[in-house]
């Protein structure tokens, strides 16, 4: 079975399913259906984490 685990501290892109993860039998959900489903959430947490370093104030330097 297709699946990420620890979704909600992903670091790494999700991989696509392998060419053999897919049965064509109209699964539901389907591996495909997964797949975007945590590269969308993937996708959230990368544009959280630009949030976040842009709102960072900006450390000086002595």
């Amino acid at each position: 079975m297709y699946s990420f685990e620890g979704a909600n501290t992903m670091r790494e892109k999700p991989e696509p399913p392998a060419d053999n993860e897919c049965c064509d039998s109209g699964c539901d959900p389907c591996v495909w259906d997964i797949y975007r489903k945590e590269l969308e959430k993937w996708n959230r947490i990368q544009q959280r984490k630009q949030q976040e370093k842009s709102d960072k104030p900006e450390e000086q330097s002595s």
